[in-house]
This record gives C-alpha cells, structure tokens and sequence, in this order.
C-alpha cells in the first residue's frame, strides 16, 4: 500500500478572493431576483372590493381605480365606500407630490363606513404623474382649480351637489383655498394638520428638535441643526430641508407619533401595497421628487393663510395631532379661532402627530359621523 502523502496546492490569495467574489455575487442576485419577486408579487395595481360575510363583493359598495381629464391633465384617483349613496368625500393628499392612499394598508381608516371617499392623486403625483407636465403649470392656483374640476366630477358621477372636502397638510393649504372660492359646491370643510403660516411652524419644529437632539445626546444631529437653522428672516434653507423628514420622524413628530423612520413607514410599505402596479409605485416616488423641485412649498412657506382665507361659507372642522410640528399644531389652533365660519369644530387628537384619521381612526369615524355629518360641533374641544 503506498502511504506516501500527497499535498494539495493551497489556493492563492486572489484565487479566494475571486470565489468569495462569485459566492456574494450570487447571493446578491439570488436576492434582488427575491426583492422583484416579491414586488411583483405585491403589484397586481388592482383596487380591492369590500367583501360581505359570504366572501363576494358587497352589495352597494364601490371600489374603483380611474384616470380622468382634469384640466388638461390625466389624473388618477381610487374611489372606495362601502355604500355608493353616502355623501361623498373628496380627499386632498399632502406633500406636494405625496398621495396617502397606500397608508389604508396598515392604517386603515373607517372614512368609507360613512362617505364615498375620492383618493385623488394630484397633478404631478402618484397615478397623476406624468414628466411631461411643465412646471409652469405646477402653481397654486392650478391645484386649487384642479380641486374644483375634480369636485365637479365627482358631483356629477354621483349626482350630488355638494360633497365634503378634506385637506391633509399641504392639501389642507389648497383645500381651504378651493372651499373659500366655491362654498356652494361643499358641504363642509375638514383641515387634517392644517396649514397656517408653514415658515412660523418650521421656525418652531426647528427650535423643537434642536431642543431634544440636544437632550438626546446626538450630537451628529444636533451639529447638522445648528449648520442649517430655520427663522423668519432667513427661511429655511436647503440643509434643513434635506434632514427634515428624517429628523422630525425619529422624536415622532412626523406622519405619524409611532413612526420614526421615512424608509420604514413610507418607501417600504409603498412597494408592499398591492393596488399600485410596479410602474406606479416608480412613478408616486418620481412624482414626489418632482414635485419637490418646484416653488410649490415655498409658496406655502411664504404664506399666512390667515390673511389669505380669513373666513368660509361653510362649517370648518379641524382634525389636529398634539405632537404634529409639520403643520404646528398651535399655529392651526391659532388659525381656527380667527377663522370665520358659520359652524366651527376644532379636535385634539392625543396620540397623534401629523395623520389623526390614520392614527386616531375610531375618533375620527365618530367626529365625522356625529359632528360633520349633522353640521355641528358637539365633540369639538373648541367652537
């Protein structure tokens, strides 16, 4: 028997180097192959009807994805209730450029108990995106007279002359605009974090955040404050803007008290909603940005609503988070009390931040049901 030993020649260095090099490559794409499966997956871009006790549709309900002219423009919207005949509802997202609808999935809301609710998209933003829209044609006044056209349709297709009109954040600034110039076309108006003067509350965001950075110990965010500070006379410049969202999420002043990160409560849950096809999950992130790089909200920062809108022709309701500082909340206290209106209600919502009816759904299901929907303000902690 030959015990002679044979020694095998030990691989080289870049030989190694080279096989970790094909191993990580292909755990890579084994990955991303993963990651797109599941988006697929998670993209049918088909809108959801509600469904009775035996598994089918229910009976009377509505569930829609639609794109129609406004304006000039192709505009999407879902259109959700669980009756077709309750009043109807037409919601006026935030941002600029940040439809909401997908937040339902993991917040769902009880609007559709009680109204026939319109997601619209805006121009520029979400299933409304389109990078050949000019961004001369990206101004207020467009946006509140789009609002106006797409209350029309709506009155129309469900043969209603007035429906209700609810702004959140940045489509609470044209949202009032819109109720001022046609009161006749709404039954009320509803301000989720409603905007006042936008430049006082990132003055006041900013010295919030200051304070607690500092109380935190994170010196890393304290430094990057301090190197882009927010006042009335100098604005807020763009190294502000550019940590804002990710600074107010981590102390819980952002969209929402309990969500402290844009990546985890926004980006991630937005590929994972399965009404949006994968090309329209690109393009509510494109349509963000876009938006972002016009003058829109620094338009809003420059005005005081109180002196734009200082009075409407139809009850205003304000839906207002303790912790929101995206849209202050005493800024919108503030506002509410000078705003004239023929029936005022102004409502706290504890646990909330920038989204009650996201947050606080069941006290705001009953505020709408109780409050809004009989034109009085019997719940409001203000009248």
């Amino acid at each position: 028997m030959d015990t002679t030993q044979r020694n095998t020649p030990s691989a080289s260095p870049r030989t190694v180097a080279l096989r970790a090099g094909r191993v990580m490559l292909i755990a890579i794409s084994t990955g991303a192959l993963a990651v797109t499966g599941l988006i697929l997956w998670w993209s049918s871009g088909e809108a959801r009807p509600f469904l009775g006790r035996d598994g089918k549709p229910l009976p009377g309900s509505i569930s829609d994805k639609i794109r129609v002219e406004i304006n000039g423009v192709e505009q999407g919207m879902f259109i959700r209730g669980m009756d077709v005949h309750n009043p109807v509802l037409l919601l006026v997202h935030g941002g600029p450029g940040m439809p909401d609808y997908f937040l339902r999935e993991d917040h769902p809301t009880r609007l559709e108990e009680h109204f026939t609710v319109a997601w619209w998209d805006q121009r520029g933003a979400g299933l409304s995106y389109d990078h050949r829209i000019p961004r001369s044609m990206m101004t207020v006044a467009q946006f509140v007279a789009d609002t106006l056209a797409v209350t029309d349709y709506l009155r129309e297709r469900f043969g209603q002359d007035k429906i209700y009109l609810l702004g959140h954040s940045w489509g609470s600034f044209i949202g009032i605009q819109a109720a001022q110039r046609a009161p006749e076309r709404f039954h009320a108006y509803i301000g989720m974090a409603q905007m006042a003067h936008q430049l006082k509350s990132e003055t006041l965001a900013y010295d919030y955040m200051l304070r607690e950075y500092k109380h935190r110990g994170d010196e890393k965010m304290v430094q990057a404050l301090e190197e882009a500070p927010v006042t009335m006379e100098g604005g807020a410049p763009q190294g502000y803007r550019r940590l804002r969202d990710k600074a107010m999420h981590r102390v819980g002043i952002g969209t929402m008290h309990n969500m402290d990160s844009v990546i985890t409560g926004l980006f991630l849950p937005s590929l994972r909603f399965p009404e949006y096809t994968v090309a329209e999950k690109i393009a509510l992130w494109r349509g963000k940005a876009f938006s972002k790089s016009t003058d829109l909200f620094d338009i809003a920062l420059q005005t005081d609503l109180a002196d734009v809108v200082p009075e409407l022709q139809v009850p205003v309701y304000f839906l207002e988070g303790a912790y929101d500082y995206t849209c202050n909340y005493d800024l919108a206290r503030e506002y509410f009390r000078s705003l004239k209106a023929p029936v005022k209600g102004f409502y706290t919502f504890e646990e909330s931040a920038h989204s009650p009816v996201f947050e606080e759904p069941d006290k705001a299901s009953q505020i709408l049901a109780q409050d809004v929907l009989a034109a009085t303000n019997t719940l409001a902690d203000s009248h």
